[in-house]
């Protein structure tokens, strides 16, 4: 999901340089979502791996 997140912001940031705001606001926004759902993710993945184990 990071990689994504990542691969979204390099596309934002060429288009931005080449002039295309469209295009970088979009692939921006996307980014800020993927991080946002990745953090997230990550938080409730880290949450539930955390008990202790059974015996």
């Amino acid at each position: 999901m990071f990689g994504w997140a990542i691969t979204f912001l390099i596309v934002a940031i060429i288009a931005g340089v080449f002039g295309f705001a469209g295009i970088a606001g979009t692939a921006a926004w996307i980014a800020k979502v993927l991080f946002v759902v990745g953090l997230a993710i990550f938080l409730v993945l880290l949450v539930v791996g955390r008990r202790p184990p059974t015996v």
